[in-house]
């Protein structure tokens, strides 16, 4: 399992994020305190309090897709 955290600025990032995600075979959940999502679905993510830090859950243990979900998502984690 994989822990990252995730920052959007604005919408459209929500939706280049998704679509970056949803080609891997794995399962992704954000969570926003107690909120937990399906990191695929646009609905889910907007339904979370944007203007704050996520954190994204990644359900793999397959060490070549990890490095890409981290190469996809490395626009959305802030420095």
């Amino acid at each position: 399992m994989l822990n990252i955290p995730i920052f959007f600025d604005t919408i459209e990032q929500v939706k280049q994020f998704n679509q970056a995600i949803t080609p891997f075979s794995c399962d992704f959940d954000l969570i926003s305190g107690r909120y937990i999502v399906d990191a695929k679905s646009l609905l889910g993510i907007y339904s979370l309090d944007l203007s704050k830090p996520l954190e994204l859950l990644v359900h793999t243990d397959d060490a070549s897709e990890t490095a890409k979900i981290k190469e996809a998502v490395a626009p959305y984690v802030r420095k």
